[in-house]
């Protein structure tokens, strides 16, 4: 993985010795996300940077990467990683081109040369990358299906800059961390989502997953090269099952490809222990291993775990199953209360923006544990979003809330706002608009059934609302470190072949992602195969709570906090007083409660003054 910026200007010289250091501090401000190596590639209206992580081809892969078609240059810049590269490559040289390297950089460029815009069709990856054509003078800027790598730009006085994080773009000059009612609507109404498209601060906007955006001096323009598609699902029962099996052992295998140590994040729940079985499988086939899986807890949580509808049992001792199981070499990580204190900070910086506090944080701390002994790691997120996992597909009043429904509590929301920012931001309209405008791109199908159509439309608010969040905090805890994530889940075969399997098939045997369950059978022990949903673990040390409100309470005392003006204080301080009898809990999603609602608005804070935010 990488990190990229640029800086495409229609008026001013790039070349000039004060324009190359100023993209040259963007570079710099990449540098976790690519430790290994730096480039740039400067012209009189381009500057193009890339800060590299070494994965696969150390020689071959140096970018900026330039390639001439008659007297144009070609010029990439790109993070991500192709899961189809031998593929790609072996058609492009079927009809006429050469290649000089192993790299997946070198394929993606010559497949533009090929296909233009059309390329990115061709392409099995995550990826986020940027082709400068000095031809033409137009620049292409392509992210891949899912949205798993990162991709942000500004657009103002004929003045193109983008990146792969917030933070790059606001080391440029021209870019100023601001943020107006909407910012401010996205951090405390829906926070820590965030609508597609939008990067919160004022002038700077994302590319959504499945997207493209072409810039010349004609303007610039975006479209969309891949979007959800509904239809019919034909295949019976046995067959549906050997396909999403076959998809998911296929997205596994590719994503092992790498000339650097790969490692499984373990969990012992069903999602992680298949992907660590698959590729232990594998990797032993390829006279490789044994595999390096990791699993994160908590210092005293075996003592003060307790058990609820979200978070039935501890992850332990089903860690140890699938360790002796699979003959794995596991590395057990155990994080400390004020560890996750300390590191909130840090978790902010990391993903430019407020999150989902100790959830972020140990994250990121585990991710720093993992570094060190590996550089790619394969993780089990997004199989809840694509087969059902989750409390609100299957509780009615989620189901029903007319709301998001990892969000219900709009109530809260408002109470937690000052009373002028709550009548600025008119939080009930803004929320149910964003809802509606999800709801309103939900591809349908003619005549299917309510309940059925209802279930799409959770899964549809689900992959591109709420799982959007998940994989941001993936990459910016794990990129923070230079540590390389990959999500087999992701893989949008599996995702358009699982879009469409009806809801009473999904829910096999009545259970939560019981087809996927059932298509792993013979793969893991049954045990393990059949465990109820587990989330990603937290603290439940009473400590942590309590060192949460005293963050808060440092807060409210101190009058140059800047989160001041834009909270209800007297409500807040009532809530501290009061505990949780006062706060609709969870905040946000399964994980999120009290401790971690006192955190976010520290992290609020703390992303306030760190960014030294002018709110506009």
């Amino acid at each position: 993985m990488c990190g990229i910026a640029g800086w495409i200007d229609w008026e001013n010289d790039l070349t000039r010795g004060d324009r190359k250091k100023q993209v040259k501090r963007m570079m710099e401000v990449l540098a976790h996300r690519g430790p290994d190596a730096d480039g740039m590639w400067v012209s009189q209206r381009v500057s193009l940077v890339h800060r590299r992580l070494i994965v696969v081809d150390p020689e071959g892969g140096l970018q900026p990467m330039v390639r001439q078609a008659g007297n144009r240059n070609h010029v990439i810049v790109y993070n991500g990683e192709l899961y189809n590269t031998d593929e790609v490559r072996q058609e492009l040289q079927a009809r006429g081109h050469n290649f000089y390297s192993r790299s997946d950089t070198e394929v993606i460029l010559v497949g533009y040369l090929e296909w233009g815009p059309a390329c990115v069709e061709h392409y099995n990856g995550i990826f986020a990358f940027a082709i400068w054509d000095d031809g033409d003078e137009t620049l292409y800027l392509a992210r891949d299906r899912m949205g798993v790598k990162p991709l942000f730009y500004s657009y103002q006085n004929n003045r193109f800059i983008f990146a792969s994080e917030q933070k790059a773009l606001l080391a440029n000059p021209y870019v100023e961390p601001k943020i107006n009612l909407e910012g401010l609507a996205e951090i405390l109404l829906l926070g820590p989502a965030r609508t597609p498209g939008h990067g919160v601060f004022k002038e700077i906007s994302e590319i959504k997953p499945g997207h493209y955006l072409i810039l010349n001096r004609n303007g610039l323009k975006t479209g969309t090269y891949w979007a959800l598609e509904s239809c019919h699902h034909e295949d019976d029962l046995k067959t549906t099952l050997e396909k999403a099996r076959y998809l998911f052992c296929d997205a596994v295998s590719r994503q092992l490809v790498a000339d650097v140590p790969v490692c499984t994040l373990l969990s012992g729940g069903v999602d992680s222990s298949a992907i660590t079985a698959v590729a232990a499988q594998e990797l032993k086939r390829q006279g490789n291993g044994p595999i390096h899986t990791y699993s994160v807890d908590f210092i005293d949580n075996d003592i003060h775990f307790k058990s609820n509808n979200f978070q039935p049992d501890s992850d332990n001792p089903w860690i140890k199953v699938m360790v002796e199981y699979l003959t794995t070499k596991h590395h057990y990580i155990n994080l400390g209360t004020m560890e996750q204190i300390k590191a909130l900070g840090a978790a902010v910086h990391a993903r430019d923006l407020p999150g989902m506090a100790d959830v972020d944080a140990s994250l990121l701390l585990f991710c720093q544990q993992i570094k060190k002994g590996a550089t790619v790691a394969l993780s089990g997120e997004c199989a809840d979003e694509i087969f059902g996992g989750y409390p609100w597909f299957h509780r009615e009043d989620l189901i029903n809330s007319g709301t998001f429904p990892w969000s219900t509590n709009i109530d809260m929301r408002e109470k937690v706002l000052s009373h002028d920012l709550r009548k600025r931001l008119n939080p009930r309209q803004y929320i149910q608009d964003r809802y509606q405008e999800a709801l309103s791109e939900v591809p349908k199908i003619p005549g299917e059934g309510a309940r059925e159509a209802r279930i799409r439309e959770i899964l549809y608010l689900t992959i591109t609302r709420w799982m959007p969040t998940l994989l941001d905090r993936k990459d910016r805890m794990s990129m923070a470190v230079g540590l390389e994530v990959r999500v087999p889940f992701c893989d949008h075969r599996l995702v358009e072949y699982a879009w469409n399997i009806p809801w009473g098939v999904k829910q096999l045997k009545g259970r939560e992602k019981g087809l996927l369950r059932k298509a792993l059978a013979g793969i893991l022990p049954d045990d393990i195969l059949w465990r109820k949903k587990s989330p990603y673990p937290k603290t439940h040390n009473p400590q942590y709570l309590q060192a949460t409100k005293n963050l808060v309470k440092n807060i409210l005392t101190d009058k140059n906090s800047p989160i001041l003006p834009l909270i209800n204080v007297s409500f807040v301080n009532n809530i501290l007083k009061n505990s949780q009898k006062d706060i609709g809990l969870p905040w946000f999603g399964q994980l999120m409660g009290e401790a971690q609602f006192y955190a976010y608005l520290y992290q609020i804070n703390c992303w306030l003054k760190a960014y030294k935010i002018q709110i506009v």
